[in-house]
């Protein structure tokens, strides 16, 4: 695959706040395409709801100068006792040079700063995600392992493939579910 994009290019990946919330229907649009793109599951992100996650420092940005390029928010279940990593986009011209592992990396250190006793998990089709979170020490897992809050769940209503997940009373889907434990050593980057 040919890069688009000078990768010594200064790329920042940081932990998002208030002042980013004006980026928030920029990262949905970016959720938007990449899902008509892939022709897989991605469930469609409100942009209200990207910039609570903005502004409650529950996220991670990348930029390219001032160009959003790549983002990922964390959320909690059960009371905390899981998080989950989710809504990690990488504009197509940022893609294969390492952005999702740098954003997914900032993520996780987030959630278990934020969340040090909580399981985190996420849910994905990507081959490429699956490796990232297998290399942070996830391991892939059945959605029974995952957090039975029906808020959850009905954020993969806007997914092409909810039908699946819905025939299964939420048991199996097309997404991987992957689950990394805070009590059992994990990977260092």
């Amino acid at each position: 695959m040919e890069l688009t994009v000078d990768i010594k290019q200064e790329i920042a990946v940081i932990e998002a706040g208030v002042i980013h919330s004006k980026y928030a229907t920029e990262i949905c649009e970016m959720i938007e395409t990449a899902a008509k793109i892939r022709g897989t599951g991605i469930a469609k992100r409100n942009p209200l709801y990207i910039a609570q996650k903005l502004q409650e420092g529950k996220s991670i940005i990348a930029f390219a100068g001032d160009k959003v390029i790549g983002f990922c928010y964390i959320e909690t279940w059960e009371h905390e006792q899981y998080v989950a990593n989710s809504g990690l986009i990488v504009h197509p011209d940022y893609r294969y040079v390492g952005l999702a592992k740098q954003i997914k990396e900032k993520a996780f250190e987030l959630s278990r700063k934020r969340f040090p006793g909580a399981k985190i998990f996420g849910l994905t089709t990507s081959l490429a995600v699956m490796k990232i979170n297998s290399d942070l020490g996830y391991k892939p897992v059945t959605f029974s392992e995952l957090t039975t809050d029906a808020s959850f769940w009905k954020g993969c209503a806007s997914c092409v493939n909810y039908d699946i997940l819905q025939r299964t009373q939420h048991k199996m889907c097309l997404c991987t579910g992957m689950l990394c434990e805070p009590n059992k050593p994990q990977k260092t980057f």
